[in-house]
């Protein structure tokens, strides 16, 4: 998972985190699960290929008249607007013809653009200085349009390899007219200019981001057909109309909510229509919301705020006495009691046969008790050797006291000598705190 080529740092990779041979730089990219299965006929394969622009951003097909082969990850470069282009090959072999038929793109359509050849130093270096060149028209672009007051957002600006042709991708709530702006860009950056419109979603398909659950945004990893979402797709799904939460970062309702729309039609089949309100002897109940998961409508009575569970069969059984003009006393509800779950302790399963958690722990207690028994040890062996210094220097205070045997007289004899070359100091400390200073006594 390394990449020498846009590598930073030690060891090298990818600022995405991927490789050329997985698409890991590019955005929308498709696995080839087919590219590794042999197929009997070879001269049937697909000459179709899928490049991709600018890191993924824009994608089209294009077909390869050339004796080579291309691979996903591989630099070609291919036929342009009055040039030509230089892109990285996204999807070859079979798996192109299922994507052609995903986006009703004919096999044998005349106006596919042809594959030049593999890409050569020369053409990824006029490609990397169109690259570099795009920062630049992009903010240059922004300030013209602050400047002629135009409504419109740029987006992105996206140069031809070699560097005549500019695509401007803009979005806009009304109709904008930039012939005026055309002129300009084309007289400021000598290219070909082309202004496209973008939506909302597209706009956030380009710029990318992380969503509310943690991953990188549908729109610009895999989601390419937008589809409208609203907020009764909500209601279905009993969720709370908060446009806080609902919203993505394009600001539109997310799309993700049409996700699992179609498992909450399926089971919304089996729950009675027309069962909004029941007929009772106490007053009408009205419906709150719909349980699919245990089969449950909740009804609210007009005398209470109480939400009532009911199940479905006690709903129709209703509804068809409400037909007959019959009104029930009771309605029905169920008592909910949160089942909590049994405690049950995980019985330990002995993969090897030998060791045990059992064992395991009765070694690791004699090891503590060991350990604290040594600290016990070395902690009485202390004691017992202070209260041992202390007896021994008892008695030899009690010795100097009396002053008497042969043992102290050389002791004695030594202390003037150690003390001499203090006495000849000045003195520093203050009168209370001098100690006073005897010569020693001799016997006769």
């Amino acid at each position: 998972m390394s990449c020498t080529s846009c590598g930073t740092g030690s060891p090298n990779g990818c600022k995405s985190n991927g490789g050329c041979s997985s698409g890991g730089c590019n955005r929308l990219n498709v696995h080839d699960w087919l590219a590794n299965l042999p197929f009997s006929d070879p001269n049937s394969d697909c000459r179709i290929v899928e490049i991709s622009f600018n890191n993924g951003s824009r994608k089209d097909f294009y077909r390869n008249n050339t004796l080579q082969h291309f691979e996903k990850g591989d630099m070609v470069t291919v036929e342009g607007v009055s040039g030509f282009d230089v892109g990285m090959v996204n999807l070859s072999g079979e798996l192109v013809r299922l994507q052609m038929k995903k986006k009703g793109v004919k096999e044998d359509n005349p106006e596919f653009k042809k594959i030049m050849r593999r890409s050569n130093d020369m053409d990824l270096q006029k490609w990397r200085e169109s690259k570099d060149r795009e920062k630049a028209a992009l903010v240059r672009t922004r300030a013209i349009l602050i400047q002629m007051n135009l409504d419109m957002k740029l987006i992105e600006v996206e140069i031809q390899a070699d560097g005549r042709k500019a695509t401007f991708y803009y979005t806009a709530e009304d109709r904008v007219d930039f012939r005026e702006l055309i002129k300009i860009l084309a007289g400021d950056f000598k290219v070909k200019v082309e202004m496209k419109q973008i939506g909302i979603r597209q706009e956030a398909a380009k710029i990318g981001g992380i969503g509310s659950c943690g991953r990188e945004l549908c729109c610009s990893s895999w989601l390419s057909d937008f589809k409208s979402v609203t907020t009764t797709i909500a209601r279905y799904q009993n969720l709370t109309i908060n446009q806080t939460k609902l919203s993505g970062q394009c600001g539109r309702l997310k799309c993700c909510l049409n996700y699992e729309l179609d498992t909450y039609l399926d089971a919304l089949q089996n729950f009675p229509t027309n069962a909004e309100t029941l007929e009772l002897s106490r007053g009408t109940a009205s419906l709150i919301k719909k349980d699919i998961f245990k089969n449950l409508m909740w009804y609210v009575l007009p005398d209470s705020n109480k939400q009532y569970p009911v199940p479905i069969e006690r709903v129709k059984e209703i509804r068809a006495m409400n037909a007959k003009g019959v009104r029930p006393d009771e309605l029905g509800a169920i008592e909910l009691t949160p089942a909590k779950a049994e405690e049950k302790e995980m019985a330990h399963v002995e993969l090897v046969g030998q060791i045990s958690l059992q064992t395991l722990e009765r070694n690791s207690r004699r090891r503590r008790d060991k350990e604290q028994g040594q600290q016990r040890n070395q902690q009485q062996q202390k004691q017992q050797g202070q209260q041992g210094g202390g007896q021994q220097r008892r008695p030899q205070q009690q010795r100097q006291q009396q002053g008497g045997g042969n043992q102290q007289q050389p002791q004695q004899q030594q202390r003037p000598q150690q003390q001499r070359p203090q006495q000849n100091r000045p003195p520093q400390q203050p009168q209370g705190e001098r100690k006073k200073i005897e010569p020693p006594k001799k016997d006769n």
